[in-house]
């Protein structure tokens, strides 16, 4: 029994070690009173679970003027699963620090948050999880729907958004898709804006498109839908 108590003990231990392993309390300078910390870049990404975002996390800590707050400690905390590189750090010159994020391992909505080390300033920044049908949808909608529902253009792809009137919405825009049913949304995919008096710009993938798919695509919106959908339409 002693022996058992001592070998406890010891994990206990190596595991208290372990865990200030994973996000020590950096050096630096203490924050200025009236220290706000702000995102500057990487919120509300979503990215398959276990996986990194796709762009890193900044934030920006400034004093009560409005000035870079720099050399100030800084760490980064989240819920189980997620992963920060580095979980702590000290502000750059410019009052920033970076850190590469991957997503918890179960799906949803998901809360980063960075604080000073002196706890004088705080804030959250939300993420994305996707599960396995929801990173399908996305994948999908990065190859038949983004050149119109996506206003970013990139190398590989030319956004059609401004060109279109009437001008189609981003995946994104919960205040608009978490009114429409799932019934609706699989009646718009698979038989284009017209099935629902909608613009007719909207093609038909019903023949593109296997239900599965439909389904997975619909999945994707609701995850990334900001406001988050709300389950009241689930449903429907």
């Amino acid at each position: 029994m002693k022996r058992q108590l001592i070998l406890l003990a010891i994990v206990i231990g190596m595991a208290g070690c372990a865990k200030q392993a994973l996000a020590p309390t950096p050096a630096g300078a203490a924050a200025p009173e009236g220290a706000v910390l702000m995102e500057s870049s990487g919120g509300k990404q979503a990215a398959a679970i276990g996986t990194p975002l796709e762009q890193p996390v900044m934030v920006q800590l400034n004093d009560a003027k409005g000035a870079a707050a720099a050399g100030v400690g800084i760490l980064l905390s989240g819920p189980t699963g997620a992963k920060f590189d580095p979980p702590s750090g000290v502000t750059d010159a410019n009052g920033q620090f970076t850190s590469q994020v991957a997503a918890p391992g179960t799906s949803g909505h998901f809360q980063i948050v960075a604080a000073t080390a002196d706890g004088k300033a705080r804030l959250k920044i939300d993420g994305i999880a996707l599960g396995y049908e929801q990173g399908l949808g996305r994948q999908l909608s990065t190859q038949y729907c983004a050149r119109c529902h996506d206003a970013e253009s990139t190398p590989e792809r030319v956004s059609n958004m401004d060109n279109l009137d009437p001008k189609p919405h981003a995946f994104s825009e919960g205040d608009t898709y978490n009114k429409i049913s799932n019934a609706d949304l699989t009646s718009l995919i698979s038989h284009g804006g017209a099935a629902l008096n909608k613009s007719a710009s909207m093609p038909p993938f019903g023949y593109t498109l296997t239900p599965a798919e439909i389904q997975a695509l619909i999945s994707y919106i609701r995850a990334i839908a900001d406001p988050p959908y709300e389950r009241v339409y689930a449903n429907k």
